[in-house]
Formats: structure tokens, C-alpha cells, sequence
């Protein structure tokens, strides 16, 4: 029930809207997720610009709303090129027999399958935290929206430390979603995260099959395409693991649903391609904001094929749906990449250093495996051999170009360190790891096509001796294709996939079951307003996301200096010596002091006050199990009962 939740609170927003613009079959299927994402992307300003609270049933109207606009746009427009330019027809897609449909969709059940399967071997269930360093800020975001019913991004900055600063940014168009379900029909925050993730994974079978279909490929190619989409490490999995990257991964797994968006561009159908591509740009600024700068690329590639006759387009009727795409994407994506620039020196100033010589980035993006120790062969070959393929039958030549461009890129940042990479790459942090998750997506549309042409080459060998019927022949093909590569690679790489996952979904150390049952202990004995002190380098940040629990430090990179949080991270042990101690704690609304046995990394700088304490007359034990203690302060039981407290970040002493 849950996962059936989380999955409708990704398609039906988006099916509703791009059924509305006429958006129909596979194209729809695809984008709704993306265009979900929209919606809400759009949304956010809007309702809360207007002071209507962030709900379910806010955004449900809200979506009608668009939804009827589209609707009455998509008729109006269609009723005006009938009459302007009744010669003209829509230039629409092979119908496909069913046969061809089921084949796509065994393929993207396919995908599905082993990506569900591996996720959920590798997160160890749905309930498990997901210890990476970004994962309790995610969190706390989702339930500090549902609580406050505000999702812009200026009125969350109390989860960053930074309570007074109107100005802060984080994209939380991801968050803004989860939170319209996070707390519905029993979901917690670790399912309800999770699932997300995996609703995530879903949409790349589909997007996959889709552009697949609409540029071109056979049935049979865009099916293996989608199967293979959750095979490779770099993509989804690496994303999941390390960080977690939620929103990147979500915004990277949408690009095949822009790049079949794309395609109304060279084949334009009324509004359904600005419309949809335009709020499909807001989606994908709300989700991550390097996203864009990807799709960018993709466009461009898409216009040198055009330019370079490897994709015809007329010129004369696609003009307008070319320059009503770049005026809506414009409009509608400016406004909410604007405000990134409040942190774009903290995003461009990072660094990480190189992991890998110029050889083995270079052997690494051949067999479609970044960052991988060992070569996933039995994807990585045969997509290689699909590139070949796809140069020689002149098949998306600009995803080829996509390869070299961003495979290209990856080898020289795991490899080089450079002034000019680290300018390149700057809009994803100079990390190779998010560029790494890049290079998948060619590797999945390559396979498609080595896989139909290898089906194609194996039913013409067998036709002379074989005395079967060609459709029978090339389903002997397939299952013979499927399973030497299916079982070569065990499974599509979920054993190896699963336990790259496995590193950051377990019991610890940054969040263990004892931790849990801490947090848990102080949602039952602190009231609203009320915050718990605790050490900004354990995973005490989650408790707020876990159990509804105000902590003094949100993050673990901790309070601005000459903040009442950072004061108590270095002094509460000396509540009895210090009076501003017990005026910053008595200000905060603080009763308890939690001690977590694990640290969110092993670099990580403890809050020394906190770490400091024993029990004493000053912190009397009120719980402790073996991978946490809890203290109550003495002198502070009755600070529940004051004037709410001004926020865990307000200038000491003031």
C-alpha cells in the first residue's frame, strides 16, 4: 500500500497535466513523472507566494489548474492551425501492433525487476537509514515541509543552521513531493525515502523504452534498452549509496523523458512539446539545478544532428514550436534557478581529488563502468559494440555524441586536476562520481541497438536450417541472448550492485537501532518548540527527520560561529560554571543532552561540550542503552512553559 502511494504521487500529477496537453501512450507514460515534478517545481512559489498552506489537496488543485489551462491552450492552438494551415498534418509515430507494446513492456518490467530486486537487497528493507552524510538533511527537509506547510526554499533555512537567513536556497522540489505523502497511511521517513528511491529507479525503465520508440528504434532494441537500465553500477546505484544524491538521481533519471520530449521539436504536435518540455525544464531546476546544464548538452547534440542532416526536421513549421520552447523554458525555468546563486560559490569552490590515471578513466567509460574497480563486461561490451552500431546505421548519432561528450568529461576529472576541469565541471561539485552517473544512458540505448541487431543476425543464420516461423526463431534468440548475459552477469549485477548499496543501508554507524530507539525515547518526552542538545558529528541530526525532535545542531557541519548553537556545542558540560550556558539553553527550550555512540564519518569535528559530559549532579541519566545515553539538565525541567524559543542558530547574546 505504501509503494502504491509513493508511485501515484509520482504519475498522477504528471498524467493528469500531459494527458491535458495530449500527451498520449508511451510519451505519456514516461514524462508524467517528469512532469510531476513540474508541476510541483511551479507550485511551490505560487502557493506559497499566495499563503495557501502546502497539502495534498492544495496540490491536487493546483494541478487542476494547470491541467485545465493546458487543456484549453492544447484546443485553443489546435483549432487555430486547422484554420490557418489546414494542409498540414501531424507527423506521428508508426503505430505499433500489440505485439511490439508487450515486447516493450516485458523489457521495462524487466528493468524494473532487478532494479527493485537490488535495491531492495541492498538497502536491507525499506525501513533501513541510509547513513551517508546528506541523508539526515533530506529528511529533516520532507517533515519540516509537511509540518510548516511552506515549501520555499526561504523558509526552511532553520534545517541548515541558518534560521534567520531569508535568502537561502537548496532545490526542495523532491522534498516538496515526499511531504505531501510522508505521514500518510502510516508512512515513516526511512519508508517513505526509500520508496522514493525506488519509484525513482522505476522511471528509467520507462523513460528509457520510451525514447527509445520515438527516435526510432525497434521494438525489440528499445525493450533490451529498458531491461538493462538497472545493470549498470554508476547509474542508479553509486548515486544512492554515496551522499545520497536523491534529487540528482532523480533529475538525471528523468533526462530520457526530456530527450523524448525532445523530439516534438523536430516533429512538433500543437503545444504538447513547449508545454511539456518548459515545464519539464521547471521540474528539473527544482530537482537540481546541474541538471539543466545536462539537458543543455543533450539539445545541442540534438541540433548538430539536425544541422549535420543526421535528423531532418522542417524548418518552416517547427520555427514557432522552437521559439515557444525557448520563450516557456525560459519563463518558467529562470525564476527557479535564480536563487542557486545564493550558493553557487559553495558549489563551484568544491573538490575532489583525482581517483583514477588518463588509462583506466579511459577503460572505465569503454566498458560503460565508472568508477568501478572491476569492468562490468557483460553490459560494458556489448554497449560498445552498440556505439559502432549505431555510427554505422547513423541511429541518434547525437547520443553517440553524448557518449564521447560526457564519457569524455569523466575520464578527464577521475583522472586530471586542472584549472580548466575544474571550471567545466563545476556545476556538479567537480565530482566524477555525478558525472560518472552521465554514462549509463548511452550505454542502455547502445545495448538496445546491439541487441536487436545481434537478434536480426542470429534469426538470419538460423532461417536456412531451422524450419520455424521467424517470430519463433527470434524469440530463441532473445531467450538465447538473455540468458548467456543474464547469467554471465548474475542476474543483470544485482549481487554486485546490491553490495556497493549495502555500504551507507545498515545498522551504523552514523545511525544505529539504538540511536533509533533514542530518538524515539525523546518524540515521547518532549513537547513542540522544545529542542534536544546534541552532538553535531553523531547522528543525533536525524532525530528531528526519524521523531519529530528539534535538535540544537541540524547538520553535521554545525552552527555559525557566535551562535547560541555553536557556544552550546563547546561549553553545555559547564552549565554550573557559565551563566550564558544556561541562558543560550533555557532560550533554545533545552531539557535533554543526547550522547550517540557512532560518528557520521571518521573526520567528523564532535561538539566537545557535548562529549565531554558524565553523569553528575549536573546531567542526571534518564535513558541509556548500549549505543546511546540521554541526559536530563538539571535546572531546566520547567523551560517547556516559556515564550517560543527564537531558533537554535539566532547571534549569541543577543
Amino acid at each position: 500500500m505504501n509503494v502504491l502511494l509513493v508511485l501515484l504521487a509520482f504519475w498522477v500529477p504528471g498524467l493528469v497535466f500531459g494527458a491535458a496537453i495530449r500527451l498520449r501512450g508511451w510519451t505519456l507514460a514516461a514524462t508524467a513523472p517528469l512532469l510531476t515534478f513540474g508541476v510541483v517545481a511551479l507550485g511551490v512559489p505560487v502557493l506559497g507566494g499566495l499563503g495557501i498552506r502546502w497539502t495534498m489537496l492544495s496540490v491536487a488543485l493546483w494541478t487542476l489548474v494547470l491541467a485545465v489551462a493546458g487543456f484549453g491552450l492544447a484546443f485553443g492552438v489546435q483549432r487555430l492551425r486547422a484554420r490557418r494551415h489546414p494542409d498540414w498534418t501531424v507527423d506521428e509515430l508508426p503505430k505499433l501492433p500489440l505485439r511490439d507494446h508487450v515486447v516493450m513492456a516485458v523489457g521495462v518490467a524487466a528493468g524494473m525487476a532487478v532494479g527493485a530486486v537490488t535495491f531492495l537487497r541492498g538497502s536491507n528493507g525499506i525501513n533501513t537509514v541510509q547513513q551517508g552524510w546528506d541523508a539526515p538533511f533530506h529528511g529533516n527537509l520532507i517533515r519540516w515541509i509537511a509540518e510548516h506547510g511552506d515549501a520555499r526554499p526561504s523558509t526552511v533555512g532553520t534545517i541548515a543552521n541558518l534560521p534567520n537567513q531569508t535568502n537561502y536556497f537548496y532545490p526542495d522540489t523532491y522534498h516538496a513531493l515526499l511531504s505531501l505523502v510522508f505521514g500518510k497511511g502510516g508512512l515513516a521517513m526511512m519508508p517513505t525515502l526509500n520508496l522514493a528511491a525506488l519509484a525513482v529507479i522505476f522511471t528509467v525503465p520507462v523513460g528509457v523504452a520510451a525514447l527509445c520508440r520515438v527516435w526510432g528504434m525497434p521494438a525489440l532494441g528499445a525493450a533490451a534498452a529498458a531491461a538493462v537500465t538497472t545493470w549498470f553500477s554508476a547509474f542508479p546505484y553509486d548515486s544512492l549509496w554515496r551522499g545520497p544524491l536523491w534529487p540528482y538521481v532523480a533529475g538525471v533519471a528523468l533526462i530520457p523523458a526530456m530527450l523524448v520530449l525532445a523530439r516534438y521539436l523536430l516533429k512538433p504536435d500543437g503545444i504538447a512539446g513547449p508545454v511539456a518540455i518548459g515545464v519539464g525544464v521547471a521540474g528539473l531546476c527544482g530537482l537540481h539545478t546541474s541538471v539543466v546544464f545536462v539537458l543543455v548538452g543533450y539539445f545541442l547534440l540534438i541540433l548538430l544532428a539536425v544541422l549535420f542532416r543526421y535528423e531532418k526536421i522542417e524548418w518552416r513549421r517547427s520555427a514557432p514550436s522552437l521559439i515557444a520552447t525557448v520563450g516557456l523554458a525560459i519563463v518558467l525555468g529562470v525564476p527557479l534557478v535564480l536563487p542557486s546563486l545564493y550558493n553557487a560559490s559553495g558549489v563551484t569552490s568544491a573538490h575532489w581529488a583525482p581517483e583514477a590515471t588518463l588509462a583506466g578513466g579511459l577503460g572505465e567509460t569503454l566498458t560503460f563502468s565508472p568508477m568501478s574497480e572491476f569492468p562490468q563486461w557483460w553490459v560494458g561490451v556489448p554497449a560498445f559494440i552498440g556505439i559502432v552500431l549505431m555510427v554505422r546505421h547513423r541511429r541518434m548519432m547525437w547520443m553517440v555524441g553524448a557518449y564521447i561528450v560526457f564519457g569524455g568529461l569523466f575520464m578527464v576529472t577521475v583522472a586530471l586536476e586542472s584549472g580548466i576541469v575544474q571550471t567545466v565541471t563545476s556545476v556538479f561539485y567537480n565530482d566524477h562520481w555525478r558525472i560518472a552517473a552521465l554514462v549509463p544512458l548511452a550505454g542502455a540505448v547502445a545495448f538496445g541497438e546491439f541487441a536487436h541487431t545481434a537478434v536480426a543476425w542470429m534469426v538470419r543464420k538460423m532461417q536456412p536450417r531451422v524450419k520455424l516461423k521467424p517470430v519463433a526463431l527470434t524469440g530463441i534468440a532473445v531467450l538465447l541472448l538473455a540468458v548467456v548475459l543474464g547469467g554471465l552477469s548474475g542476474g543483470g549485477y544485482i549481487g554486485r550492485n546490491a553490495v556497493r548499496l549495502a555500504t551507507t543501508y545498515k545498522d551504523g554507524p552514523t545511525v544505529s537501532k539504538g540511536e533509533e530507539a533514542a530518538y524515539a525515547w525523546l518524540g515521547q518526552h518532549t513537547v513542540p518548540g522544545e529542542h534536544v542538545m546534541n552532538n553535531k558529528a553523531d547522528g543525533s541530526a536525524w532525530m528531528y527527520a526519524l521523531s519529530g525532535v528539534m535538535p540544537v545542531e541540524w547538520n553535521y557541519y554545525g552552527a555559525d560561529a557566535n551562535t547560541k548553537a555553536a557556544y552550546l556545542s563547546a561549553w553545555v558540560d559547564k552549565v554550573d560554571k557559565y551563566p550564558q550556558v544556561r541562558k543560550d539553553l533555557t532560550d533554545l527550550k533545552v531539557r535533554y543532552v543526547i550522547q550517540g555512540k557512532g560518528l557520521a564519518a571518521d573526520n567528523a569535528i564532535e561538539s566537545v561540550g557535548v562529549a565531554r559530559i558524565t553523569e553528575g549532579p549536573m546531567f542526571r541519566v534518564v535513558f541509556r542503552n548500549s549505543d546511546a545515553t540521554i541526559y536530563e539538565i538539571a535546572g531546566q525541567s520547567g523551560v517547556t512553559g516559556s515564550a517560543a524559543a527564537p531558533g537554535a542558530s539566532t547571534p549569541h547574546g543577543e
